[in-house]
């Protein structure tokens, strides 16, 4: 009879303490090293992140540890409303994920894919863990927007329509139809179409 795991049952390999301790060291590892930057939060304070995570807001690990997510943000107001969205689709999915601008460090403002999954479902911002990703070589924030401006912007990137965006903001259509009015003479487009595109740093 052929012993030779992974055929024999006897042969294989019996887990022990130190395996344990190994395969944890190991998935500390692959935190670390991710080349996302990965976070876990609780209610939106940073309690572990990553390398990556750290050098894409120009911080080290230890300087983010505690601190609310906030600092990440370009405004209280940014913060607080894509928080509030957010938590909205993580009460009925788990999971949320969206392309915002963020800040660095340096004041510098930045397009950033961000998705999270929560712990418990009920309580979304109780523990969760995020994966953020520089996107800005493929959009960059080419024009100093205003905070609604911002808003909106990434409303659009996500493929929404004035309605939804008004629906979303808590505003009425012709606020937004007002906004995007005003950001089509902003950037200086000739039409809603290179209006977006400008915006969103496609064009």
């Amino acid at each position: 009879m052929n012993n030779t795991w992974p055929y024999s049952h006897a042969a294989r390999p019996v887990a022990t303490p130190d395996s344990a301790l190994h395969a944890d060291d190991d998935l500390g590892l692959v935190f670390d090293l991710a080349p996302v930057g990965l976070c876990i939060s609780r209610d939106r304070i940073i309690q572990r992140c990553n390398t990556a995570f750290g050098a894409m807001f120009g911080y080290e690990t230890d300087e983010l540890k505690g601190r609310s997510m906030e600092v990440l943000y370009p405004s209280p107001t940014e913060f607080e409303s894509i928080g509030a969205q957010g938590l909205a689709v993580m009460k009925q999915t788990g999971v949320y994920s969206d392309e915002r601008i963020m800040r660095h460090r340096n004041g510098q403002l930045f397009w950033c894919h961000a998705a999270g999954r929560s712990l418990e479902r009920d309580q979304p911002f109780a523990c969760a863990v995020w994966m953020f990703e520089d996107i800005s070589a493929r959009r960059i924030v080419s024009r100093d927007l205003t905070t609604r401006e911002r808003e909106i912007a990434r409303q659009i990137a996500a493929g929404q329509s004035t309605k939804q965006i008004a629906r979303t903001l808590g505003v009425s259509p012709r606020t937004i139809d007002g906004h995007r009015a005003r950001l089509i003479r902003k950037v200086g487009a000739k039409s809603a179409s290179e209006m977006i595109a400008k915006v969103i740093g496609l064009g």
